[in-house]
């Protein structure tokens, strides 16, 4: 169906609707993308953090002297 046979069989307030609804769906999803940006950098940066935190708790212990007063 063209815009003008909508036009003719259902008005112009279905046309209108359709227009909006339509626009609507383009607005949300511009919208989306900023935000799946966002959580794309946000994902990076916590596995940068996880690492990091990973490497440094499955680092070995170094032996230190229990009395810090008496270096030995």
């Amino acid at each position: 169906m063209s815009t003008f046979e909508v036009l003719d069989r259902y008005g112009t307030w279905a046309l209108i609707r359709h227009l909006i609804t339509v626009l609507l769906f383009l607005t949300l999803h511009l919208l989306r993308i900023p935000l799946v940006l966002i959580s794309r950098v946000l994902e990076g940066v916590m596995r940068e953090l996880d690492r990091y935190a990973t490497a440094q708790a499955s680092r070995p212990r170094r032996r230190r002297p229990v009395n810090n007063f008496f270096p030995t």
